[in-house]
């Protein structure tokens, strides 16, 4: 049940939420971007180890050549069309000329599997998909019998090789050579005119607790309102950002915040060479936004404290000291709002001696990161905050376009999600768990009624989560659905992954750790009867299960076990480590419902320390 009258963010508008949206769909803003900023540059990527860069109007006439291939090959609006890549300049460009064609863009993650993602081109129906290379495309040949509608494969990259499903390439597909005639825009451009508001513009698939794969329909308005209204809401963004982006573009976050948002301010889109170049890329492109999740952060955080723990004992005690200086002065001046002159003076000079040496590593123009897939820890916030690169944490999820809350320089509170955007309402249920409504919240399930009436009811979305409200800030205290969030902002259902461990002969149950850890770890119970067997055979001497559990050949056989198992997964599904229990969990020790289902945190308590071992030293 809802609790009525809901809870509203003091500043709610409830008027009409395009009002201040001068667009009518993401193309037309493109559009619209290109006739405003020209030869503004809006997208940088490196190519062949230099860095090449398209202006607004450029990005535009690509887009154009994308839609102009697609509806010669038939695709009509409304018609969905998939992306199967890591992120990349072509991605954007697909993605526009999809919606340009008034096509739905349904993007998949790059990492999964065969078999999901055979499932999401079945299930949406798509006929077209644009892959990053060769890779992807033997994905789509092993499970080729399950994508039995798919009629054509654009890729990328070329690659040699005979194909088995028909193949061309980006370049040939976008007729890149023949430059956009007059009256070909025009044409194009009538079909921009008629994509509404409300027209359907992606769905993105997304796991819910069941391992199911439920396909989120967002339209052209839940987008736009959702990034016109997190601009309003930070307040400090201009028309000469830079944002870094390395966070998959399949994410809804980086989607709508790293990549829509920037075009709709004028700013420059720079695709980082990888993740494992973020500190260099941060150094060369001097980016004044990025979209991260914590896991960045808790890295660079490990990375800074390893380094003053090996400085002089002097610069240690100095460090130390900046650091409660730097922790007086945010609460003074985002708490109290108001910054004494001796502490001003003081966080200057630490500012000058310290605080500006460590925001060179970010480039030196960092004005703000936006921080959302996962809880950060709040000391880890703090921290940033006070070396002068403010994280402005949120919350949100797909259903959501993602934003529903964030904090911002006007209110902050270490510890939640922060305030509301605009026009958006929040409301309890009478077991705490997070009711909106808004602008922002989805269409529906595609394809899945009974599921999108499990979760809208009068136009209130239910998250999952739980939380509390207090002083309109939002504190995500529980997740009342059992999908895992791991630190770098996976969304990952544990039961599948448990139900395939259970599945090999020397496992009897499992359970499936990483909520707001950088990796996946597991309990598990031995099958007694097949763990006995295997000891007799191997002649292992134990006095007890306890003692059994840890011999280095039981050790083994559940390495290749478990490494078996991890083959069939997605690499951030894989397990990195386990512990072996030697006993099963019991009603008795109330680590089971009376239907026998677990009682996740209730294991996660008695088994803390066992947990904890499992991701001892991470960094």
């Amino acid at each position: 049940m809802f609790a009525w009258p809901p809870i509203l963010h003091p500043t709610a508008d409830l008027g009409d939420p395009m009002e201040t949206v001068p667009y009518r769909s993401i193309p037309d803003m493109l559009r619209q971007g290109a006739l405003r900023l020209g030869e503004r540059p809006a997208l940088r990527f490196r190519k062949l180890g230099s860095w090449v860069t398209l202006s607004y109007a450029q990005f535009y006439q690509r887009a154009l050549m994308v839609a102009r291939g697609l509806r010669k090959l038939g695709i009509a609006p409304g018609q969905p069309v998939a992306i199967l890549s890591e992120n990349r300049a072509g991605w954007v460009i697909a993605d526009m000329g999809i919606l340009a064609a008034g096509g739905i863009a349904v993007p998949i993650y790059a990492t999964n599997t065969p078999a999901q993602v055979a499932y999401v081109l079945s299930h949406c129906g798509a006929t077209l998909v644009f892959i990053s290379g060769r890779e992807q495309y033997r994905k789509l040949l092993a499970a080729r019998d399950e994508i039995p509608e798919l009629r054509l494969v654009v890729s990328f990259e070329r690659f040699l090789g005979e194909p088995e499903l028909p193949l061309t390439t980006f370049y040939q597909l976008s007729e890149i050579d023949d430059p956009i005639l007059p009256e070909e825009q025009g044409a194009l451009e009538r079909v921009i005119d008629t994509i509404e508001p409300e027209d359907l513009m992606t769905i993105i698939y997304t796991s819910g607790t069941t391992g199911i794969p439920k396909g989120v329909m967002l339209s052209h308005r839940n987008v736009l309102f959702d990034v016109s209204s997190t601009i309003m809401k930070a307040g400090v963004l201009g028309d000469q950002e830079t944002f870094l982006s390395f966070l998959p573009l399949t994410h809804v976050l980086e989607r709508s915040v790293g990549y829509y948002l920037c075009l709709m301010l004028g700013g420059l889109m720079v695709f980082a060479d990888s993740v494992e170049k973020i500190a260099e890329n941060m150094i060369e492109v001097e980016p004044t936004i990025m979209v991260c999740v914590p896991r960045l952060f808790e890295k660079i955080h490990s990375r800074i404290f390893e380094y003053v723990h090996q400085l002089p004992l002097f610069k240690r005690r100095l460090f130390r000291t900046a650091l409660a200086i730097g922790s007086r002065y945010i609460d003074a001046k985002y708490q109290q709002k108001t910054v004494p002159l001796l502490l001003r003076l003081e966080y200057s000079l630490a500012d000058r001696i310290i605080f500006t040496k460590l925001r060179r590593r970010f480039g030196g123009r960092l004005k703000l990161c936006c921080c959302g897939g996962a809880p950060l820890d709040p000391h880890i916030n703090e921290f940033f905050w006070i070396i002068g690169v403010p994280i402005l944490e949120g919350y949100g999820l797909t259903e959501t376009s993602p934003v529903i809350a964030n904090n911002n320089f006007q209110q902050l509170r270490f510890g939640s999600v922060g305030t509301p955007l605009r026009q958006t309402e929040v409301a309890l249920a009478e077991d705490s768990e997070l009711m909106v409504k808004g602008p922002q919240v989805m269409l529906g399930y595609y394809k899945d009624r009974e599921g999108t009436r499990e979760v809208l009811k009068d136009g209130w979305f239910k998250t999952g989560d739980i939380a509390r409200l207090e002083d309109g800030f939002i504190f995500i205290t529980d997740r009342k659905k059992e999908l895992i969030i791991t630190a770098g902002g996976k969304n990952v259902a544990p039961q599948p992954i448990e139900n395939l461990l259970k599945r090999d002969k020397y496992i009897s149950q499992a359970v499936i750790v990483g909520d707001r850890r950088p990796y996946l770890t597991a309990l598990l119970v031995p099958t007694i009867e097949r763990l006995l067997e295997f000891a007799r055979e191997k002649g292992i001497p134990y006095n007890d299960l306890d003692d059994l559990v840890v011999h280095e050949p039981v050790q083994e056989l559940y390495r290749e076990r478990v490494a078996e198992i991890n083959s069939q997964l997605a690499h951030y599904e894989t397990i990195k480590k386990f512990d072996l229990l030697p006993h099963d969990f019991t009603l008795a020790a109330d680590e089971l419902t009376p239907t026998l289902k677990l009682k996740r945190k209730v294991i996660a308590e008695h088994y803390r320390e066992r947990i904890e071992r499992m991701y001892a030293g991470e960094s």
